[in-house]
């Protein structure tokens, strides 16, 4: 797993330590971190902060010229909503976890000029399923079930 990814791993393992969902999410512009998230749709409530949408506001206000050049990091597939994020601000690359557990509209991102790499990481994969044996409620209610 590269360094990027492991620091999105690190994202979602401290959402579920907080008692929350274990997705986690970088943005990485030049080869640096510029925003760190995870989902906290628990934590705080939220009916948007998936962890792309929290990276993304802890980014902050970023120029359009830096989204162009930037990857967006994420453990597990993102959704309709966060994939818009990435249409939204024009984010070239998304490099994704794992995507058995969830797939988002993949396709579609990538029919719009997203590049799309799907790593297939087993500790992706492992530590979402180890959650959702453990709270299949909470994952249904996040993903609309």
């Amino acid at each position: 797993m590269d360094k990027f990814l492991e620091a999105a791993m690190e994202e979602a393992k401290k959402g579920l330590a907080a008692g929350g969902i274990p997705i986690g999410s970088v943005l990485v512009i030049d080869n640096k971190i510029v925003g760190r998230g995870h989902n906290q749709r628990v934590q705080k409530g939220s009916a948007i902060l998936h962890a792309e949408m929290d990276c993304l506001e802890n980014a902050g206000r970023i120029k359009a010229s830096d989204y162009r050049r930037a990857t967006l990091y994420s453990t597990l597939s993102p959704c309709d909503m966060c994939s818009g994020a990435v249409l939204l601000y024009g984010i070239p690359k998304v490099v994704i976890g794992e995507n058995r557990t969830f797939g988002g509209p993949e396709d579609y991102v990538r029919s719009r000029g997203v590049e799309v790499v799907v790593v297939d990481s087993s500790e992706c994969y492992q530590l979402m399923q180890e959650f959702i044996k453990n709270e299949p409620k909470l994952w249904n209610e996040d993903i609309g079930v």
